[in-house]
C-alpha cells in the first residue's frame, strides 16, 4: 500500500466507517497517520478502596462543618462527582449474574472498613469465573458517588502486575468525531504503519546527526505510541523539524518558480492618481492612525515602483488592515485595473464584500465588487464569471473559488490574500497566475515577531500596523471559574437588554467520547433554558454547510440573534460591531493567541465591550496563562509572555492553535527547531535550487507529497 491509498483499503474500514473518518479530514493512510494525538494522558496511581472517598467533596472534620456558613460551603472549591481511578481490591465474594429482558448484568461488591463500592459490567457473565475469591485485582475506570455508595460500570480489570508496569505509559488522546471510537481509531493508526514501508528516509543522514534527529519511521511510531517521555520529545522534534522544513523548502521552491513566470509576464506599474482614495480618508469617520498611513504609504510606493510588490501586512486584531486593503485596491481601480482579495472562509468573504460595497455606495465610487464564492449557484457563479470579464477595474472579493478554473480575470493587477498561512503554497501560485504580473499583498493578525516572520516570509517586505485606532475603547477581561458560570449569563442578559449581543465560543461541534469539554450543539440547548425566551440563541460551526453558516452570520450582523454559540469558525476577521460580550467556554483548551483573535471579535464598536474567559480546570498553570490575557491587549507581548510561562520543553501544554497551520509546531515554542530548518533548507536550494541531483530525489518527492497535502482547502 502507498501513503496516498484510500484509508477504506485498510482491513476494517467499511462505507460507514470510511465517512466518519472523511469527517476528521482522513481520507488516504497518509493522512491517518498524521491525525495526531492532541495529548497525552498516564494512567492514575492505584488508590486503595478504602482512600477512594478521599478523591470526592472535600471531607472536613465534623467540628468544622457544623459551623461552616452557607457562603463558606458556597465557595469551598469542591472535588468532581465523577472520577476517573484505579481501584484494587481483594475479591472477598463471587459475583452475581442476573438476567434481564435485553441482557446479563455482572455486579462485584467490594468492602473494605466502611467503604463500599458496586462495579457492574454488561454482558460479561464470563467474569464470574476470573474474579476469584481472595484474588486481587485493579479495576480502571469512572467513579460515582450516590449516597455512601461508590459505583463503577464496565471498569477495565488487570492484575496489581500488570497494572504496574503500565503506570509509564503514555495514552494518545486523539480528535475524534461521533460514532468513531478512540479503539478503532488507534487500531487503524497500527494497521497503517504495520501496512507502509517507512523505513527510507527522505532526510539525509548528515542532517539528522547535526541536529540530533530521530529517523522518520521512529519519530512516526513514538509520537502515536511513544514508549516513553523521552522517546515522545524526540519524536516531537523530529516531526517538528520535518514541518518547518518542508514548508520553507517549498516556500523557497515557489520563489524559484515563480521568478521564471515573472519573466515572462508583463509588469503592471499602478501609475497614476490616488484621487478617489484620498477622498474617502477625508470623508472617514475617523483618521487613520500613524501606523496605518505609514503602511500605505509603503503599499503605494511599491505599486509605483520598479518591481512588483511582493509585501506582508502584521496588523494586531482590530488594528485596521481592512480599510488598507481597500484603499490599496481603490488606487488599482482608479489606474484602471482589476484587484482580488481571497478570504479563508465564506463568513469572511461575505463580509469583505458587504463592507467593500457599503463603501463604494457610501462615497459615491462607481466600482463594481463581485462576490464569488464556493456556495454561490451556478447562475450566480456565471454571472460573476461575466462581471470579471465587462468590468476592467472590479473589486472581487471570494474564497478558494477566486483559484477556479472558469474564473478569468482582465487586467488583474493586484492580489491580496488575508490571514494567508490558511491557504497552501499552490492557491497562493494559482491565484498569482491569474493575473499577468500583479502585485502580491498579503495580510495577516498572527503576532509574529520580525525575526520570525523573515524566516517565514523571506520573500516579503514587511509592514507592521502597531497602533489601535484611538477610538476603540480596550476590552475589559477576566478569567471565572464554572461557579461564575450563572453571574455571566446574568451579565451577558443585561448587555443583551442594552439592545447588544454576545458570542459564546465552545471547544467542541458536538459530544466527543474522552473529552469532557463544552460543546455547540448541547450548549446553545441549555442555554436557551438560562436566557428568557424573548432572546433568540443560534448555533454556528464548520460543520455547517456554506448556505446556512452564511446565513446565520448575516441575521448575527442584523441582530435577529442575540447570542451567536460558535467553535472558533469566527476567529478571524468577523465583524460585528454591536456584540459587545465575548464568552469562551473551557478557555483553557485555547492557546493565548488564538484566545486573543476571538477577542478581538468584540470591541469593534464605540460601546465598551468585555471578554469572560470560563476556566474550567483547577490546574494553577492554566490559571496563570489565562492571566496573562488580563496584563494586555498587545497580541505580541501575549505571545512572548505564554512563551516564557510555558517553556522550550513544555510539549505537554496548549499550543498555539491556528498559526499557520502547522500540525505539531509552534512558532514561539520552537522557534530554534525553526532557525534551523530555514537554514538547512536554504543551503540545500543554494545547492540545488530545483533540486534535480540524484541525491535529492526523495527530498524532492517528499516536498511533491507535501505539496499535494496542501492543494486541500478545509473551506470553513
Amino acid at each position: 500500500m502507498e501513503r496516498t491509498s484510500s484509508i477504506g483499503t485498510l482491513k476494517g474500514i467499511g462505507a460507514k466507517t470510511e465517512q466518519l473518518f472523511h469527517n476528521l479530514g482522513v481520507y488516504t493512510i497518509g493522512d491517518i497517520l498524521l491525525h495526531y494525538p492532541k495529548d497525552y494522558e498516564k494512567l492514575p496511581t492505584i488508590t486503595p478502596l478504602a482512600e477512594l472517598p478521599s478523591l470526592f467533596d472535600d471531607q472536613i472534620p465534623a467540628q468544622e462543618a457544623a459551623v461552616e456558613t452557607a457562603e463558606d460551603y458556597n465557595s469551598r472549591e469542591r472535588r468532581p462527582a465523577e472520577v476517573t481511578a484505579a481501584v484494587a481490591a481483594r475479591i472477598d465474594k463471587t459475583p452475581f449474574v442476573r438476567a434481564t429482558r435485553n441482557m446479563q448484568v455482572t455486579t462485584l461488591s467490594l468492602l473494605e472498613g466502611s467503604v463500599k463500592a458496586e462495579l457492574i459490567w454488561f454482558r460479561m457473565p464470563y467474569l464470574r469465573n476470573t474474579l476469584k475469591v481472595g484474588g486481587w485485582f485493579v479495576f480502571l475506570g469512572k467513579v460515582t458517588r450516590k449516597g455512601k455508595i461508590l459505583h463503577m460500570e464496565q471498569p477495565q480489570i488487570y492484575s496489581p502486575e500488570k497494572y504496574q508496569s503500565m503506570l509509564d505509559y503514555l495514552w494518545p488522546s486523539y480528535p475524534l468525531t461521533a460514532g468513531l471510537k478512540k479503539n478503532k481509531l488507534s487500531q487503524t493508526i497500527r494497521q497503517a504503519l504495520e501496512e507502509l514501508d517507512l523505513s527510507v528516509d527522505y532526510l539525509p543522514e548528515e542532517i539528522r546527526a547535526k541536529h540530533g534527529l530521530a529517523e522518520y519511521n521512529y519519530a512516526i511510531e513514538n509520537i502515536h505510541f511513544p514508549e516513553n517521555e523521552t522517546a515522545l520529545a524526540q519524536a516531537r522534534k523530529r516531526l517538528i523539524f520535518d514541518e518547518f522544513f518542508q514548508f520553507i523548502l517549498a516556500a523557497g521552491m515557489q520563489k524559484e518558480q515563480m521568478e521564471e513566470v515573472w519573466n515572462t509576464f508583463t509588469f503592471l506599474p499602478l501609475e497614476g492618481e490616488t484621487l478617489w482614495a484620498d477622498e474617502v480618508m477625508e470623508q472617514l469617520p475617523y483618521h487613520l492612525t500613524n501606523a496605518q498611513q505609514r503602511t500605505l504609504a509603503e503599499i503605494r510606493q511599491d505599486l509605483r515602483g520598479k518591481k512588483v510588490m511582493q509585501r506582508l501586512v502584521q496588523g494586531d486584531v482590530g488594528s485596521g488592515k481592512t480599510i488598507i486593503a481597500f484603499l490599496a485596491m481603490l488606487d488599482a481601480a482608479q489606474a484602471g485595473y482589476q484587484s482580488a482579495l481571497m478570504a479563508p472562509t465564506e463568513v469572511l468573504a461575505m463580509q469583505h464584500y458587504q463592507t467593500f460595497t457599503e463603501m463604494c455606495e457610501s462615497f459615491g465610487l462607481r466600482i463594481p465588487v463581485i462576490l464569488l464564492t464556493g456556495s454561490l449557484t451556478a447562475k450566480e457563479k456565471r454571472r460573476a464569471y461575466e462581471r470579471m470579464q465587462l468590468y476592467p477595474n472590479a473589486m472581487v472579493v471570494g474564497t478558494h473559488a477566486l483559484i477556479q478554473e472558469r474564473a478569468i480575470y482582465d487586467n488583474l493587477a493586484l492580489v491580496i490574500t488575508d490571514e494567508q498561512h490558511r491557504f497552501g503554497v499552490k492557491q497562493r501560485e494559482s491565484l498569482f497566475l491569474k493575473g499577468g504580473q500583479p502585485h502580491v499583498l498579503v495580510m495577516s493578525a498572527t503576532p509574529i515577531p520580525r525575526t520570525l516572520a523573515i524566516i517565514l516570509y523571506g520573500d516579503l517586505d514587511i509592514s507592521v500596523i502597531d497602533e489601535v485606532p484611538a477610538r476603540r475603547l480596550p476590552i475589559k477581561s477576566c478569567v471565572v471559574g464554572k461557579k461564575s458560570r450563572n453571574a455571566s449569563y446574568e451579565f451577558l442578559r443585561k448587555e443583551i437588554a442594552k439592545g447588544h449581543q454576545a458570542y459564546i465560543i465552545c471547544p467542541l461541534v458536538e459530544e466527543s467520547e474522552g473529552l469532557e469539554a463544552e460543546n455547540v450543539t448541547e450548549y446553545a440547548e441549555k442555554l436557551k433554558q438560562q436566557l428568557p425566551a424573548d432572546i433568540v440563541i443560534e448555533c454556528l460551526h464548520g460543520k455547517m454547510k456554506s448556505g446556512r453558516k452564511n446565513l446565520i452570520m448575516e441575521q448575527f450582523a442584523n441582530n435577529e440573534i442575540q447570542v451567536l454559540v460558535s467553535t472558533t469558525v469566527i476567529e478571524v476577521g468577523v465583524n460585528v460591531p454591536n456584540a459587545t460580550v465575548m464568552m469562551i467556554e473551557d478557555a483553557q483548551r485555547f492557546g493565548l493567541a488564538q484566545l486573543h483573535q476571538l477577542r478581538g471579535r468584540v470591541g469593534r464598536g464605540s460601546e465598551q465591550s468585555y471578554c469572560i474567559m470560563v476556566n474550567t480546570t483547577d490546574s494553577d498553570k492554566a490559571k496563570k496563562r489565562l492571566e496573562i490575557l488580563n496584563k494586555s491587549n498587545d497580541g505580541f507581548f501575549i505571545a512572548g509572555e505564554d512563551l516564557k510561562l510555558r517553556g522550550p520543553g513544555d510539549f505537554f501544554g496548549i499550543r498555539q492553535s491556528g498559526l499557520l497551520e502547522f500540525r505539531l509546531g509552534d512558532i514561539y515554542q520552537n522557534s530554534d527547531l525553526l532557525k534551523q530548518a530555514s537554514e538547512e533548507a536554504k543551503l540545500l536550494l543554494q545547492e540545488d535550487r530545483k533540486l534535480e541531483l540524484p541525491e535529492h530525489t526523495k527530498i524532492r518527492a517528499e516536498l511533491g507529497y507535501y505539496l499535494d497535502r496542501q492543494s486541500e482547502i478545509v473551506n470553513l
